[in-house]
């Protein structure tokens, strides 16, 4: 999305129906900074103002993302193109989150065991040692729960036998076998056992 012709056309409907930043924001419960930020295209109104704001200008959320008037002919080709550019931008979003699932799976366990390490082999107090390995353990475990809520919620899981996909819940994930991402899992499908790929879309 262009959030610079976005931000400029918020600004021509507001001109258009004689509102001041000031009159828009209170009309939204927001402060006129914020209707300043949409106008200059640093952001974007959030999805929870698109529909108020739209009512207020009397266009559709379609022409607001879009950033101009659209004619009727080409009301469905734009709004196809809309749905497959947020598409994209969640892939996107939910590919950023995978990573960070690797980063804080990845980095959790190597504080722990640099940790169980000192503790191990370094001379130290054992006071100081049951601390350190209080902590690794700690990190670990707040690592792992992390990361696992992190692969439920981001994309979904293919069943590999009916195609269907899900999210499935935390337990199911944190008690299932697994090779990487792909976990075996009780299809709330078919209700078969077996292996779900993770997938990034439906």
């Amino acid at each position: 999305m262009n959030q610079e012709k976005i931000g400029k056309f918020i600004a021509e409907c507001r001109k258009k129906n004689n509102l001041t930043q000031e009159k828009l924001a209170e009309q939204l419960g927001i402060s006129d900074r914020a209707v300043s930020k949409w106008e200059r295209g640093l952001n974007l109104p959030d999805a929870s103002l698109m529909l108020e704001l739209s009512k207020i200008f009397d266009i559709s959320v379609n022409e607001l993302l879009n950033g101009e008037i659209i004619e009727k002919n080409n009301y469905m080709e734009k709004a196809e193109e809309k749905l497959l550019e947020l598409q994209e931008r969640n892939n996107d979003f939910t590919k950023r989150l995978l990573f960070l699932e690797y980063i804080i799976g990845f980095g959790s366990s190597i504080i722990f065991i640099t940790l169980i390490f000192i503790a191990s082999f370094v001379e130290l107090d054992y006071w100081i040692k049951g601390i350190l390995i209080v902590i690794g353990c700690i990190i670990f475990i707040f690592g792992m729960c992390n990361s696992i809520k992190i692969e439920q919620v981001a994309g979904y899981y293919e069943c590999s036998n009916c195609h269907h996909k899900y999210i499935p819940t935390y337990k199911s994930i944190l008690f299932s076998q697994h090779i990487n991402r792909t976990r075996k899992m009780k299809c709330p499908n078919c209700h078969k056992k077996n292996w779900h790929k993770k997938v990034i879309s439906k």
